[in-house]
Order: C-alpha cells, then structure tokens, then sequence
C-alpha cells in the first residue's frame, strides 16, 4: 500500500483542511474534495486517500469553520451558506488558491468534487468562474441563488445525480440543464435510475438516503475518466 502524507493547514484564518499526498517527486495533479452537511467524515478522507494513491494531491476543506452544538445549529449554518453563494464560494476560493500554492500541486491540472452539500459547494465554485479542469457533484443540491451567466463557467461539469433523490428532483435537474445551457457549460448529467440521495455512503442511514453500488462506482469511474481526459 503507498505510504500517504496527511497534513493538517489552515488555509484561511478560521478555516482548516486536510492535505493528503504520497509525496510526488513531480508536481501532481490535485482535487479539491469538498464534504457534506455533516463536515469532514470517515467519506471524505478516504476519498481523499483514494485519489492519493492514485497519484493525485488531495485537500479536504472544512468550510463550516465551526462546530455544530446541535442539528438545529447545523441546518442554520448550511442553510445560510445555501442562501449566501458570495460568502460560500469565497470560502471555495480561497481552499482552491491555497490548494494550487502547494509545492506538490500541479497549478493547471486541478479538479474540485463534492458530495451532498459538497456537491452543491463545487457547482458554486464552477458557477463562479474559476479556473478548474473539472467540477462533480455526487449527490448534490442543484439549485442555486445566482445562476451562472453566459461565458462564466470555465471548468467541464459533471453531475451525477439519483432520480430518486427527493433533494434533487426532476423540476431541479431541468432547470438545471437550463442554466448550464443558458451559461454555454460543457456540462453532463448522470442519472442513475432508483439511486437515493447519499447514493455514494456506505454508512449512511438518514431518511431519503441509501447507498447504491451501482451509481456510486459508475459515478466514481466517470470522474476519474473525466479528469484523466482533462
């Protein structure tokens, strides 16, 4: 097994994540992984281990910056984060500028996926403009309260969603196909039939959501294939 390096670094004043790499001799390409409503999990870091043993340079970001005391507490930070894109994709920013600073990074080859709300993160930060060579989202939101305007996406977008993910429904994928068509995105949308919401966590066990091997590991290979092609 590749012996990985993780590093713990504040990237903003507040804000940490996690560094994983296995040392590259080169610079490498990297993936800005972005996590979930419930932060940095046992999910994230091991996609994040994953993608480093693949060759890849992976920062884990927590963008809540703060402990949640109780559910009610973390629906509020989320919920205000959602309604706020500015100071959301401000947070996204900055992990992606410090990202691409480090040493073992390949500056021009760099991906940000998400899942859940991390997937909601990273259509914000490809709706911002930045320089990206691909953006997925497992699983995530896909509405939005500033919708990408023509010309500003740069970064090829991936989503990959479940038709039966109720966090996501058919009313929210078209207007979503509108947008990014509306914008002139090189975007694709990955529909997995009867996948829930949380498709891609083994352990998951809240209401609406349930784990599917099938759309998790297609999901998972048309990432890999996407950034590989970039």
């Amino acid at each position: 097994m590749t012996q990985l390096e993780v590093t713990n670094h504040d990237y903003m004043p507040g804000f940490t994540g996690a560094l994983v790499h296995a040392a590259p001799a080169i610079p490498a390409p990297a993936v800005l992984v972005l996590h979930g409503g419930a932060g940095i999990t046992e999910h994230e870091r091991s996609r994040a281990s994953a993608l480093a043993e693949r060759g890849y340079v992976a920062f884990v970001p927590d963008l809540f910056g703060e402990p949640f005391r109780d559910r009610a507490h973390g629906i509020a930070v989320i919920t205000g984060l959602v309604g706020d894109p500015p100071r959301l994709r401000g947070r996204l920013t900055a992990a992606l500028e410090w990202l691409r600073t480090q040493p073992a990074v390949d500056p021009a080859r760099v991906a940000a996926i998400g899942f859940c709300f991390g997937g909601l993160a990273a259509l914000e930060l490809a709706r911002s403009g930045a320089d990206l060579a691909c953006v997925v989202s497992f699983h995530g939101g896909l509405s939005t309260k500033a919708p990408a305007e023509p010309g500003r996406v740069r970064a090829r977008v991936l989503v990959c969603t479940g038709a039966a993910d109720a966090f996501a429904p058919r009313e929210h994928r078209e207007a979503f196909e509108t947008e990014m068509t509306h914008a002139g995105a090189a975007w694709q949308l990955n529909l997995y039939g009867g996948a829930q919401h949380g498709f891609t966590e083994q352990t998951t066990a809240r209401p609406g959501c349930a784990y599917d091997r099938h759309a998790d590991e297609d999901s998972w290979r048309a990432f890999l294939d996407l950034f590989a092609y970039r």
